[in-house]
């Protein structure tokens, strides 16, 4: 007789993360059974993990694939206005799990891989991560396209491919050392090659004019060849598309050598092509002005809007007659993620003039109204500002479009303001000081009817600061879009204990409302519910405390605070001061070792940009710091230090269910919104934090008192730029600080190269445009607190249950919402797809029922 089911195996049966059916599963592992066959050509006896993994992965998709087309059809029949998500990172990860989820199928397929004997999770372990983007930015895009897709628009992101994404970290001597992400070497199950839209894009050349038009001629051509990766919504069926382009070179590329008999170096040079889409650039927050990343800039955008263009016209409505242009707007919005897809604006007005013979001011009204542009960050280093000698060389046609452009924007100004010389310098979107650049940001605001900061602050410092002139002469035209992110991924996905431990409480509809989850305030005093989130938490942090150990041979006491700081190194971002309380920590512990002290384990991980010194200085501080506290028998396990090594969207989803405490610590006012922050409220850590970014929504959301803020505000750093910042009272009156700077600065924590830190702590007195020194009293005596009611277990919890049920506003189905309503001009819809075994009249049947809503 079979054992009764456990408590816990009769809850598996009411998951959210879709029921089984036996059927189901037989059908699943028929799919496995066949592609392992068919299309891996294995059996079970030469079959890898890497192969059972690929099995599982094609299985899946036969899953979406009909939903994809089905969804394609749909569009196609309803023809709505549609979404193009222009971005240069799309941060991805790993795909697998997030489709099942999606699609309902995680049950189904858990069942079907333990019914062949094989472990989930192994094969999970084999996917190699999307790495396509650097951090925020990127990963932002991602969670974008999942909640379009979950609110049924019909939307596009539109990227490269790049072959080697963000590199693989590795850390030697304490030292980041950067490997090439051969994330494709394997292949990639997921993506549709699509060669029969292949498009050319054209660089170099020269402009011929005359009176009636300007040719541009004599050009280099390089063509696009489009990937698609299906983004499957929430139990939608609706299942959208990631288009991601690769440069390849023409067959006659370089082939006229071959008349003079170098054939060889003639398809050797196809390289220079290809390059472009090769590798991603590392930097994040800093603009490297290289001719590579240029051409990247323009390969994207010239491919994408020759596809907008091809799709806008094939059209049920335009397939019926000669299309006009008038309409543009009305069936095309495009959204330029910070200015690397800038030059899109250019280039429309290039085709819509030269190709496609609209007058000027027709085509500029078309592509103002065409356009949005969200910026991304107020760091002058970070902003694009490309050389005119470089355009003029590269895009000598857009480069005299941008120019038109720039005289009747300056034109508008002078006569409003005719005498203020002044205002038509700060405004032009050509800067002459210091070589002449076109600053991208300006071609942004200029040729986009909206532009919008990614938290409240920083569009309020965009308008009153960065941007002001531009706010005064159009305040319309600026907004506010608070970041969110994908609840799927970083709920369900990452941390399953917790969603489910909620859907208990409140029902399951949360995951696409994620405001439902204030109905957790109700439970903020029942000592069940308390208990319980208590037990999930500490669940995530034994199974991670396993991770860390195996990984990094350091034992790990699972009753420690984890506090946790990851996410890329820079100054701004302030692991500096992290690792000041690290070392105030050990030095504290040192002087007393009997005296209580609340055990941590501290964990922080980032990549560094290659060429940015002074963060990997910060990486090596770290570790030295680390390897000191970690083998000093006086702290014993009372403080571990864990630099984590190539920090990525999968080791995300390990550590952030895991964590106790979430470090949000930049300088007021430089943070344009974050979203790790976001990812910790809704996954159960508390925040210790500045009011920076999203940080001071979630002030407002969840009540101060239920953070740990600290810290300067914008207001007293701005003061502070006014007065002079010195670094050096600080120093002499705050004993503690001055002790830790000095054992950097003499050399305790790198015995062997004392010298080895004066970069740092030169940076620290001398040059710190973020004001490290000026926080830190506050930053000591706010993690005192912190110390204190983590010696509370119950009252910690019950913060935690608060700040979990102010979460809701940080859903990027929130932030798509208010993209879609207030910029452009689209609708989200509830109407579910019907699924491909339903016959082709339910299909039309929604469709008449969208266009009648």
């Amino acid at each position: 007789m079979a054992a009764p089911l456990t408590d816990q195996e009769k809850r598996k049966q009411i998951s959210i993360r879709g029921i089984v059916g036996v059927e189901n599963v037989a059908e699943l592992k028929k799919g496995f059974n066949r592609h392992l066959h068919f299309t891996l050509v294995k059996d079970r006896n030469v079959a890898t993990p890497r192969d059972y993994y690929f099995a599982l992965a094609h299985t899946v998709r036969d899953h979406l694939v009909g939903r994809w087309i089905r969804t394609q059809q749909f569009y196609y029949e309803t023809d709505p206005k549609r979404v193009y998500y222009l971005s240069l990172e799309f941060y991805m990860g790993r795909t697998l799990q997030n489709t099942m989820i999606n699609l309902g199928l995680q049950n189904a397929c858990d069942e079907a891989i333990y019914q062949l004997g094989l472990d989930m999770e192994d094969l999970e372990e084999m996917e190699e991560d999307a790495g396509l983007g650097n951090g925020g930015l990127g990963r932002l895009a991602a969670c974008f396209l999942d909640s379009m897709a979950t609110l049924g628009l019909a939307a596009y992101g539109y990227g490269i491919r790049y072959e080697y994404g963000i590199f693989n970290q590795k850390i030697k001597n304490g030292w980041q050392v950067e490997e090439a992400d051969d994330w494709l070497r394997h292949g990639n199950p997921w993506e549709k090659a699509r060669p029969e839209y292949m498009l050319p894009v054209h660089f170099y050349g020269r402009v011929e004019e005359s009176k009636e038009e300007a040719k541009w001629v004599d050009t280099q051509v390089v063509l696009a060849m489009p990937y698609d990766t299906p983004i499957p919504g929430y139990m939608n069926n609706t299942v959208n598309t990631m288009r991601l382009w690769s440069a390849r070179a023409p067959n006659d590329f370089n082939l006229m050598d071959f008349n003079v008999g170098d054939y060889i170096q003639a398809v050797l040079d196809r390289n220079l092509a290809e390059n472009i889409s090769r590798v991603l650039y590392p930097n994040d927050n800093f603009f490297e002005g290289k001719e590579l990343r240029l051409k990247q800039e323009y390969f994207v955008v010239a491919a994408t809007l020759q596809d907008i263009i091809r799709r806008f016209k094939n059209s049920k409505k335009g397939s019926s007659g000669p299309v006009s242009f008038a309409s543009f707007p009305e069936k095309v919005a495009i959204q330029l993620n910070d200015t690397h897809p800038a030059m899109a604006i250019p280039e429309l007005m290039r085709v819509f003039v030269d190709i496609e013979k609209l007058d000027w001011d027709t085509a500029w009204a078309i592509t103002k109204r065409t356009f949005a542009y969200t910026n991304h960050t107020v760091l002058p280093e970070a902003l694009e500002r490309w050389p005119i000698g470089l355009l003029e060389t590269l895009l000598p046609r857009h480069l005299q479009i941008i120019y038109k452009i720039n005289q009747g924007h300056l034109d508008e100004i002078s006569a409003l303001f005719p005498e203020d010389m002044d205002r038509i310098r700060r405004m032009s979107l050509i800067e002459e000081d210091g070589g002449k650049r076109v600053n991208m940001a300006h071609l942004c605001i200029v040729g986009s009817h909206a532009v919008n900061g990614v938290a409240e602050i920083h569009s309020n410092i965009i308008k009153t600061d960065v941007f002001r002139d531009f706010s005064e002469l159009e305040p319309e035209k600026f907004q506010n879009k608070t970041n969110g992110i994908t609840p799927r991924r970083w709920l369900l996905l990452c941390n399953p204990g917790l969603a489910e431990l909620i859907a208990e409480a409140i029902g399951e509809e949360y995951v696409k409302d994620l405001s439902q989850l204030q109905k957790l305030n109700e439970l903020v005093d029942d000592d069940t519910f308390i208990r319980d989130v208590s037990k999930v938490k500490q669940d995530n942090k034994e199974k991670f405390s396993q991770y860390l150990e195996k990984e990094y041979m350091v034992e790990i006491n699972p009753s420690s605070m984890f506090d946790v700081h990851v996410k890329r190194i820079h100054e701004y971002k302030r692991q500096l001061l992290n690792c000041l309380h690290i070392v105030t920590m050990y030095n504290r512990i040192r002087k007393n070792p009997k005296a209580p002290f609340v055990p941590r384990t501290v964990i922080i991980g980032g990549k560094a940009a290659p060429g940015y010194h002074m963060a990997k200085m910060i990486i090596k501080l770290i570790t030295a710091v680390g390897e000191v506290v970690n083998k000093d028998p006086v702290v014993g396990s009372k403080l571990k230090v864990i630099y984590l090594e190539n920090y990525r969207v999968s080791l995300a989803e390990k550590v952030i269910p895991a964590t106790d405490l979430s470090e949000q610590i930049s300088t007021a006012g430089t943070e344009a919104s974050g979203t790790g922050n976001m990812k910790f409220m809704l996954n159960g850590a508390l925040t210790i934090g500045t009011m920076d970014g999203a940080n001071v929504e979630m002030a407002e959301e969840a009540g101060e008192e239920n953070m740990f803020i600290f810290g300067m505000r914008v207001e007293d750093v701005a003061e502070m730029d006014v007065q002079g910042y010195d670094a050096m009272p600080y120093y002499q009156k705050i004993p503690e600080l001055k002790q830790a700077i000095d054992q950097i600065n003499s050399g305790f924590f790198c015995p062997k190269q004392p010298e080895l830190f004066k970069d740092v702590t030169n940076m620290l007195f001398n040059h710190d445009r973020f004001k490290v020194f000026a926080d830190y009293e506050d930053y000591i005596t706010c993690q005192e607190k912190v110390n204190q009611l983590y010696q509370n277990p119950r009252e910690w919890t019950k913060m935690v249950i608060k700040n979990i049920a102010a979460s809701g506003k940080f859903s990027s189905d929130r932030t798509i919402t208010d993209y879609a309503t207030e910029v452009w001009g689209v609708e989200p819809t509830d109407l579910k797809i019907p699924p491909p075994n339903e016959p082709r009249e339910a299909l039309d049947e929604t469709a008449r029922a969208l266009r009648e809503k």
